[in-house]
């Protein structure tokens, strides 16, 4: 498949969605979000849609990704240093990751997934990408403090463990349960005095669970 065309068409409707971080469509130009998806699927890749990626899990829209690298990457031209991503899936957003970052943990709770994704990245040679197989709810605090933490699956909170590991003058993006019982996007920036939490638009992610299967 010659997907550049498609993938740069893909990227001119994502700005038009209002994404504008150069870098952050940079990263969508450059990775091939084709590869990870089953081959069945491979047409519908650079459409602004999930698709299921098996054991009951999806890779999210394109304009999820951009929107929550871009909310990663606000305010800032330089790349971003250690960054902690919770639930690696099919491995895409991860690879979209490590163009911004210098170095991304990523970490997933299926080993079927954890699997699935090695082999999508194996041939991209990232070498500042981690992939470790865990319970993301625990976050991973080997690599603590993180510049950055991003989550692909909501839960009724934001972890403890995740708040604990970000760096002071970090950020944080997940979504998770509200006060109104939906889904939203929620920002928390970790301050030399606490946190601060914003509150952003609806989403819909897979259930936040903890354990490994």
């Amino acid at each position: 498949m010659d997907s550049q065309a498609v993938r740069w068409a893909m990227v001119r409707k994502l700005e038009a969605q209002g994404v504008s971080h150069p870098a952050v469509l940079a990263a969508m130009r450059t990775v091939e979000r084709h590869r990870f998806v089953d081959s069945a699927l491979a047409n519908q890749a650079y459409e602004d849609t999930s698709l299921p990626i098996g054991l009951g899990q999806t890779i999210s829209k394109p304009n999820v990704v951009a929107r929550m690298c871009e909310l990663l990457c606000q305010g800032s031209r330089e790349k971003l240093g250690r960054v902690l991503e919770i639930g690696t899936g099919c491995g895409y957003q991860a690879a979209v990751l490590s163009h911004l970052a210098r170095e991304v943990y990523s970490i997933e709770r299926l080993r079927g997934l954890h699997d699935k994704a090695r082999e999508n990245l194996r041939g991209m040679r990232l070498s500042n990408l981690h992939l470790l197989f865990g319970d993301g709810m625990l976050g991973y605090p080997k690599g603590a403090p993180y510049a950055a933490i991003i989550a692909a699956a909501g839960g009724n909170d934001i972890p403890d463990a995740w708040i604990e590991q970000l760096a002071v003058g970090g950020r944080l993006v997940a979504p998770a349960v509200t006060g109104s019982d939906r889904q939203n996007l929620v920002v928390v920036d970790k301050t030399a005095t606490g946190v601060v939490r914003t509150v952003l638009e609806a989403v819909l992610f897979v259930p936040l669970k903890s354990g490994v299967a």
